[in-house]
């Protein structure tokens, strides 16, 4: 090989090595994807269509995004993950045997009793308010108990206020409520309240709700308004109520074992994409709960609000449970809760 062979080689050489060292620092500074995929199995208790369903997918798309591919979130809707039991997969989130999950507060309350201070009754003015307590400190507060519990709370989600169904008349004030048997979930709050309220309130698993209203086992049920729509609940009821007692949220949630392993730039990607999640849900719900109701009323139920006075007196139910509210929650955390929305 002559002396000008040898140069042109040289210099043939010392390109395709600059071109490897660029291409390594690209995708060490992230403009590549380098590196196994980090999958995550994101479990939800309702259908791929539902609020939580389309809000979880719009997480999935948000952390393909943000973290360049590096990260894959599969959703996986109806419960399926943890055959319907919540409150298992609270306990199967904290062992790490899931991945992640979208939950009710009220279902967290069971180890977080805190958590309870979200579904005080008539707590919040409106969902704007609701968001900044828990993009605040109280909801700090809150995912810092979770990180105790092996649990990891990237975010919360809010849903609009939680109205009663039922199939024997309009509720427009509480003795509307006597003697019906309303299904709530298994939380002591909610069977304080419409205890209170004069109702029965009836615990039951939300995979039996339908066939229990189909049978006349229970007479109505209270959700927010997505969730009767939903699960086709006109076909079984004939009176909505905008009572708007409750406005609980969602908790997007990953084990603490799941979250340990990925990289700090993977836990910022789904840091910012559930943000930017909780925005989107917030706005979505908005949108999406007059054209569900207005579908539900085209379905044959009746909607109507409840009166003023109405109103006052579910709000004195509330207050006259705050001396028990204050016992379920922590009196530390109750009173927090109430300084705030009464400052704010």
């Amino acid at each position: 090989m002559n002396t000008k062979t040898r140069a042109i080689t040289g210099v043939l050489a010392c390109s395709l090595a600059a071109s490897v060292l660029a291409g390594c620092a690209a995708g060490a500074s992230g403009g590549g994807q380098a590196g196994p995929v980090a999958k995550i199995q994101l479990s939800i208790p309702d259908p791929l269509t539902s609020s939580v369903g389309v809000s979880a997918q719009h997480f999935a798309d948000q952390v393909k995004k943000t973290s360049n591919g590096s990260v894959a979130v599969t959703v996986v809707p109806n419960g399926t993950s943890f055959s319907g039991d919540q409150n298992a997969a609270v306990t199967r989130l904290q062992g790490g045997s899931l991945d992640a999950l979208i939950l009710s507060t009220s279902v967290y309350a069971s180890v977080v009793p805190e958590m309870n201070a979200i579904s005080i009754p008539y707590l919040f003015k409106d969902t704007k308010q609701e968001a900044a307590f828990l993009d605040g400190k109280p909801g700090q507060a809150l995912k810092d108990k979770l990180a105790k519990k092996d649990t990891v709370a990237l975010s919360f989600l809010t849903r609009t206020g939680r109205e009663i169904t039922n199939s024997v008349r309009p509720i427009e004030k509480p003795a509307d409520l006597k003697g019906l048997k309303i299904r709530v979930p298994g939380n002591t709050l909610w069977t304080d309240f419409f205890g209170k309220l004069g109702a029965s309130p009836t615990t039951m698993a939300f995979s039996e709700v339908f066939t229990g209203l189909q049978t006349g086992t229970i007479d109505g049920q209270e959700n927010p308004i997505e969730v009767p729509w939903t699960n086709k609940f006109s076909e079984v009821q004939k009176y909505v109520s905008l009572t708007n007692h409750i406005n609980d949220a969602w908790v997007l949630a990953l084990s603490s074992k799941k979250w340990e392993s990925l990289s700090a730039d993977q836990q910022k990607a789904l840091t910012d994409a559930s943000a930017e999640t909780s925005t989107f849900k917030t706005g979505y719900d908005a949108e999406q709960s007059k054209k569900q109701l207005d579908e539900l009323a085209a379905k044959g139920m009746k909607t109507n609000e409840i009166t003023a006075t109405g109103l006052e007196e579910f709000k004195a139910a509330s207050k006259s449970l705050y001396p028990e509210f204050s016992q379920l929650i922590g009196k530390e955390f109750f009173d927090q809760a109430i300084a705030f929305t009464t400052s704010s």
